[in-house]
């Protein structure tokens, strides 16, 4: 691929421990790892479609499908999903033989970048988290829209109105905006058996349920005031599914942590204000990353 060329690739599929992750990626420059959101039917690619191609115009940018999503492996050990979602990143960059890497990640995918920022400091330059999962969740109930997101397979299983009430509902601000299309393409995704058999978020059960919880909220973690990688978080002020409150959290115990609230804006910044989305990241990494 050379330098002029910010079109994205076929894709391929490399082997991280025991699991495939796929990827795709476009340009060339400093690394920026873009991922996604957990709700049904999510991929890199889809999550990522309006941000990939202008995002290539500086940086080498690498998308990939987390493990339970598209087409990587959909093993994910739920006994502490964020700190496993971290490890398939931290080994992807190994993979590929990238030692350090700018992290972009939306609700369960910036969960998965904080916790990497944690788990593996030396492997993330800056990070971008938009409306992150983890934040406060076991100091106050869930939102409709997460308990929309986490009851998809569950009941009476999953369905295209349960599909489409979450993604126009609680997704975004404009409900308009998702089209009849948009909702074909996640509900066809969602509904591959190994994810229905086996779906990748969940709300924790058994024994180990209350530590499992405890593990996936950041406010509880020590480490947290600990990460001095230079952080922009951005957060729709409509968001339904995170709350936006969850911004301040993060700023209070985040020694290097800028805000950006987004007026009229769901959880789905990088997508329903695409261009102002784009924009901020490429300030915030700048010409030194």
């Amino acid at each position: 691929m050379t330098s002029t060329d910010n079109k994205v690739e076929a894709g391929r599929t490399v082997r991280v421990g025991d699991r495939d992750i796929f990827f795709t990626e476009a340009g060339t420059g400093p690394v920026l790892v873009l991922l996604h959101g957990g709700g049904p039917g999510a991929s890199g690619l889809s999550n990522y479609s309006r941000n990939i191609e202008v995002l290539a115009r500086r940086f080498r940018v690498i998308v990939p499908d987390l493990p339970g999503y598209g087409r990587s492996s959909k093993h994910i050990d739920q006994r502490d999903p964020f700190g496993d979602l971290a490890a398939a990143i931290g080994g992807l960059l190994e993979a590929l033989q990238v030692p350090r890497a700018h992290l972009i990640g939306n609700s369960y995918g910036g969960a998965a970048a904080l916790r990497l920022a944690m788990d593996r400091p030396e492997q993330v330059g800056k990070l971008i988290l938009m409306g992150p999962g983890g934040v406060g969740t076991t100091r106050t109930l869930p939102t409709s829209g997460l308990q929309s997101l986490l009851s998809y397979y569950t009941g009476q299983g999953p369905s295209r109105e349960k599909l489409a009430q979450f993604l126009r509902d609680y997704l975004v601000y404009d409900a308009s905006a998702i089209t009849d299309d948009i909702i074909d393409e996640r509900y066809r995704a969602s509904m591959d058996p190994e994810v229905v058999a086996n779906p990748p978020l969940r709300r924790p059960s058994g024994l180990g349920a209350l530590r499992t919880l405890w593990r996936m909220d950041f406010t509880r973690d020590p480490r947290l005031s600990s990460v001095t990688h230079p952080t922009l978080v951005i957060w729709g002020a409509d968001d339904q599914v995170n709350r936006p409150e969850g911004a301040r959290m993060l700023a209070d115990r985040m020694p290097n942590c800028d805000l950006y609230l987004a007026a009229r804006t769901g959880h789905w910044v990088q997508w329903e204000r695409a261009e102002l989305f784009n924009d901020l990241v490429v300030a915030f990494l700048g010409q030194s990353a």
